[in-house]
């Protein structure tokens, strides 16, 4: 998959250098993945929620932080819409990112 744009992941994980180990594995699971449904996801990442209009919502560094994407299953593009801390998640509407 083409993952647009990792430099979101980097400024994030500067901010939060916890995160940069896991979210530096899924950004490389990410790009070597070819998912064409969601349930491909779902096999592997079990805890993974889906929203309408393709969004998939993943629970990264042990829940401590959220990664919303959105994918465009044709073309094999995953597009960073969110990344924050399980509080800052909780303060927005997942659906309207």
């Amino acid at each position: 998959m083409r993952v647009i744009t990792k430099r979101t992941l980097l400024e994030f994980w500067k901010k939060h250098p916890d995160a940069l180990s896991p979210l530096a594995a899924w950004y490389a699971e990410a790009v070597k993945a070819q998912w064409v449904t969601p349930q491909e996801i779902k096999t592997h990442y079990k805890t993974a929620s889906f929203l309408a209009d393709n969004k998939v919502v993943f629970n990264v560094g042990g829940n401590k932080y959220r990664l919303i994407v959105k994918i465009n299953y044709p073309y094999g593009t995953v597009y960073i819409r969110f990344i924050g801390t399980h509080a800052e998640y909780d303060k927005i509407n997942a659906e309207e990112i």
